[in-house]
């Protein structure tokens, strides 16, 4: 077990943490959270956003928030595939480098369909190029994978939902009432090549800590939102549903009769979990994250919330197509981390993320 001492050593000794993806969301929150508590932040990104979802993916806007809100933030324009460029970062701070938190990734199942080879380049290689980065630079480092539920397939769709009025749920006789847990099988189901790469990546950081027996945490996030999202149609649930509302444009609902279900965990509380993690790391873990049943929402539910702070009635279209492997329903069971992690706590409900969201974009 690692002891306070130990925790306070690795913070005196090791300053610098290393965030893939830090103009993202996930990412620019972990900026601004250890950023307050001291660290030196080294930030990558080249701002591939853009080129996945156009102008509503661009985070230039965050990269200029994030220059000018903390002066300890030093910022690589730089391809996580770009094995040469990481190794020199890496070799660079070497073993000042505390934690490294890759939130780095092409997130969206309908344009990984669209090039599955730049996909898997980025979320599986990628994800190899930064791991071989941190075993030969800063072994004695800690570091985080964003991973995602969709590890698991569309293997949630075979459970035996109820369709009600505005959403689909479990009986609360379920094992999986309260959550999906680590339990369930990634195997024999549809994925989406999203989903496939995603899975690539999230075993091989699993292995470098099992094999190398180096201190990594898997986090498979639900739907991970908050006011820093670039929310596009393809990727961004929530925030581009709120950003629909605010600017009076069409959303379009794909299939499911709008009452698919998603847990939403706000960015600080995510990343407030990581903290938790790198405080007392483990090697090769692997926990579900999400907003739980703390914070879980309806599209046809998130509509309603959307009109009732804008004040008027929401455009949407209905399309009777749902997405390759999308899920009906999905809620994190995330009693594995708060058994390891007791003392971490949800600070934002999905009524509170909905509004701090929406406010951001009016």
């Amino acid at each position: 077990m690692i002891t306070s001492e130990l925790i306070k050593n690795r913070e005196n000794t090791m300053s610098t943490i290393l965030i893939t993806g830090s103009c993202g969301l996930i990412g620019s929150e972990t900026v601004s959270f250890f950023s307050e508590k001291g660290f030196d932040i080294v930030g990558i990104d080249n701002n591939m956003r853009k080129t996945f979802f156009g102008e509503d993916g661009s985070t230039i806007w965050n990269l200029k928030r994030l220059q000018k809100n903390h002066k300890n933030y030093h910022h690589y324009s730089v391809d996580i595939r770009n094995e040469s460029q990481i190794s020199k970062i890496f070799k660079k701070y070497s073993s000042d480098i505390a934690l490294i938190v890759h939130a780095a990734a092409q997130p969206s199942h309908d344009w990984a369909a669209k090039d599955p080879m730049v996909d898997f380049s980025v979320n599986a290689q990628g994800t190899l190029v930064l791991l071989e980065a941190f075993r030969k630079s800063c072994p004695k480092a800690v570091f985080i994978f964003v991973s995602t539920n969709k590890v698991y397939g569309d293997r949630p769709n075979s459970l035996p939902l109820v369709e009600l009025e505005k959403r689909f749920e479990l009986p609360n006789n379920h094992q999986y009432y309260k959550g999906i847990d680590e339990s369930m099988s990634i195997d024999s189901c549809l994925h989406s090549v999203f989903g496939a790469s995603k899975v690539a990546a999230d075993i091989m950081t699993q292995e470098y800590g099992r094999y190398f027996g180096l201190k990594t945490g898997t986090f498979r996030g639900g739907c991970l939102t908050g006011p820093a999202h670039s929310g596009a149609q393809l990727h961004g649930f929530l925030s581009y549903l709120v950003k629909c509302a605010v600017t009076k444009r069409k959303y379009k609902i794909f299939g499911y009769k709008g009452k698919q279900v998603r847990d939403n965990i706000h960015s600080f509380d995510l990343v407030s979990a990581f903290y938790h993690f790198f405080q007392k790391p483990r090697s090769g873990e692997v926990y579900n994250i999400g907003g739980g049943r703390f914070a879980n929402v309806s599209v046809l539910e998130a509509i309603k919330m959307c009109e009732k702070l804008s004040n008027q009635k929401f455009d949407y279209e209905y399309i009777d197509s749902n997405r390759i492997g999308d899920h009906i329903w999905w809620i994190s069971d995330v009693s594995k981390f708060k058994f390891h992690y007791p003392e971490w706590q949800y600070k934002y409900d999905i009524k509170d993320t909905i509004t701090q969201i929406f406010e951001a974009q009016k």
